[in-house]
């Protein structure tokens, strides 16, 4: 099987411009991330030679949904053609969930330095579950070959390690965009910027 993956994430959040952890809860998708969803799929209609051909799932969080949404807009699909799954959930981040992130660094200092800091959150999804869940969806052989995947910051970073199997240092040097999208087919992950 071939697969080729558009992999987003969600336009920008109220909680993305306060540094908020957002991971199992929700805030509205800014302005800006209206428009940043807009360009995603306008973006997408130039890569792709028949929309319609193509397969549109989200994570089931409503920053996600909307994304989809204004993406499959964009690309004159309808928006029940949108399969939600609840795999491409965003990593919970426990008790950290809509906490500051300059909050946390300030009662936790030593964290600062780690790039994996998100995992030392009291309650928070364990790594290693992160990485079989998405482990399980790239091996599903129900998902279809042609995919626009909407999903989420940390989790696109994990999703993209784990897809090309990249050691953990390598994983957490990847950036999560929300102006620009990856293409990820035979094994490798092309960036695909949006402005």
């Amino acid at each position: 099987m071939h697969r080729t993956i558009y992999l987003l994430r969600h336009g920008q959040t109220a909680f993305n411009t306060e540094r908020r952890m957002q991971g199992h809860c929700d805030s509205p998708l800014t302005e800006l991330g209206l428009a940043q969803a807009r360009a995603m799929g306008l973006t997408l209609k130039r890569e792709l030679d028949n929309p319609q051909s193509w397969a549109i799932l989200s994570s089931p969080l409503p920053r996600a949904r909307h994304t989809a949404r204004l993406v499959a807009a964009e690309l004159g699909l309808p928006a029940d053609q949108i399969t939600i799954d609840a795999r491409l959930i965003e990593v919970s981040f426990g008790e950290w969930e809509q906490r500051c992130v300059p909050e946390v660094f300030a009662q936790h200092p030593a964290l600062e330095q780690l790039p994996d800091w998100y995992f030392h959150a009291p309650g928070c999804e364990p790594y290693a579950q992160i990485v079989a869940r998405i482990e399980h969806w790239l091996s599903d052989p129900q998902l279809p070959e042609r995919m626009i995947v909407v999903a989420h910051g940390l989790l696109g970073r994990i999703f993209r390690g784990v897809y090309a199997r990249m050691a953990q240092a390598e994983l957490w040097q990847q950036d999560m965009p929300q102006d620009a999208f990856f293409r990820l087919q035979g094994g490798r992950i092309e960036r695909i910027s949006c402005l």
